[in-house]
């Protein structure tokens, strides 16, 4: 059976990989061992993920589906305060990609950021991973693992952890540990891996800046940070990934295992989105559209670039159809299997996407060329294909266009619950640089 390792970067933008033609640090290259995977693999153009913000995001991965079905993924993030609750977090009995993959015999295990609720309702084990190593929630710093509130929060299971060192490293020298020991397994159990890292994510630290740690004022951060820094932790992550590739030769595993990297939403401050506009909390394309990268080298060809679009919830499924897991039919999966895709029997389909924001009142319609575009009480009409950089709106020119996009948004709209009023919007992530008018 093949392995499979879903590594999550948070908050990196869309060309800050070289290989989506992100410039090279002052050091040199940003990603050399993340370009390797493009070399070896498939990279995407045209993919997204499912919300410009991470919580909403990880729902639809781990549940295949749009993440508007699960109330709790309809704040926007999951605030620490939400401690304690009941309602927001992932419920243990939905079926995720983790639990589904473990009912087909995988060993499952999660390193670094979960992000979908706070025990004891809620957790990793509780959706399907047979081990945790990480944080509950959205952020931490990179050296006390203090979250916003200035909790510590590191987990080895449902236990607090201490441990010193740069939070990065932590989480790439346990993937690393985790393979050692899965390769070594004598029962040669195939595993399914999440390293979801929270690099680049604030507050803006290296590896060289535990100084910092104690002098910035929140994890927030906005006080702090650089374009240099900035890469730095990109590369720190990317350095932990290229160890992670050197275990997989070891053990002669390279060619059946499948790695998918990407983020879990467009980038924010510091981060390179060119020619996309907007970033994090925008369903503009800086927002959404984000690296998508898988090499199978048993069944994906080499250096091949794919137009295909597609989103989180479709690599989810993807990689649940190749691991031989089976959807369970009594909780809807909106997901589509793009194996087809990567393995090079089929060059692209028509895949729809959707989605919303209750921030601004957003709304966005991806199908084809053209994108619909709903911010406050202004509507938009972009060919994507022409303008990436959603400056040429079209909706004048075409308004029956705009209308029947409109109405097939508001069609699917109908068909997921409503956002309720008291789900909350995280005023940290809130911009104002997003189109107008």
């Amino acid at each position: 059976m093949t392995n499979i390792i879903y590594i999550v970067a948070d908050d990196l933008g869309y060309a800050d990989l070289g290989c989506y033609g992100g410039r090279e640090a002052q050091f040199g290259p940003v990603s050399p061992n993340i370009d390797k995977l493009a070399e070896e693999g498939m990279m995407f153009l045209d993919g997204y993920a499912n919300s410009p913000v991470c919580s909403p995001t990880r729902f639809a991965l781990m549940s295949m589906a749009y993440q508007y079905r699960l109330r709790g993924a309809l704040e926007e993030p999951i605030h620490s305060r939400s401690k304690g609750s009941k309602t927001l977090g992932l419920p243990p009995h939905i079926p995720t990609l983790p639990s589904q993959l473990k009912k087909a015999g995988y060993y499952t295990g999660l390193i670094g950021k979960w992000h979908l609720g706070y025990p004891p309702h809620f957790g990793p084990r509780l959706s399907g991973y047979d081990e945790f190593y990480g944080i509950m929630a959205g952020g931490v710093d990179y050296f006390t693992h203090k979250s916003g509130r200035g909790d510590h929060d590191f987990w080895i299971n449902e236990e607090e952890h201490e441990e010193i060192g740069y939070i990065t490293d932590l989480f790439s020298d346990r993937a690393v540990d985790f393979v050692h020991r899965r390769a070594k397994d004598a029962d040669h159990t195939p595993f399914f891996l999440s390293l979801h890292y929270t690099a680049p994510h604030w507050p803006w630290e290296s590896r060289d800046d535990g100084h910092l740690a104690e002098e910035i004022s929140s994890i927030f951060h906005l006080e702090g940070g650089n374009i240099h820094t900035y890469r730095k932790m990109i590369h720190h992550m990317d350095e932990g990934i290229g160890r992670l590739m050197e275990v997989l030769d070891q053990y002669g595993l390279t060619d059946d295992t499948i790695i998918v990297f990407t983020s879990d939403n467009g980038g924010e401050r510091f981060s390179d989105n060119w020619p996309l506009v907007g970033a994090k909390m925008d369903l503009t394309e800086g927002g959404i559209r984000v690296p998508w990268i898988v090499r199978w080298p048993k069944a994906v060809p080499a250096g091949t670039v794919s137009s295909q679009h597609c989103m989180t919830m479709d690599w989810s499924r993807t990689l649940l159809e190749a691991g031989g897991g089976e959807i369970d039919a009594k909780y809807p999966v909106d997901g589509v299997s793009l194996l087809p895709v990567i393995t090079g029997k089929v060059d692209q389909f028509e895949r729809p996407l959707f989605w919303r924001m209750k921030h601004r009142a957003q709304r966005a319609f991806r199908l084809g060329d053209w994108k619909y575009l709903k911010v406050d009480e202004y509507e938009y009409l972009f060919n994507i294909a022409d303008d990436a950089r959603e400056r040429a709106n079209k909706a004048k020119i075409y308004p029956d266009k705009l209308e029947d996009m409109r109405n097939q948004w508001l069609a699917w709209n109908e068909t997921m619950p409503p956002i309720p009023e008291d789900a909350v919007v995280s005023l940290i992530y809130s911009r104002a640089d997003m189109p107008q008018r």
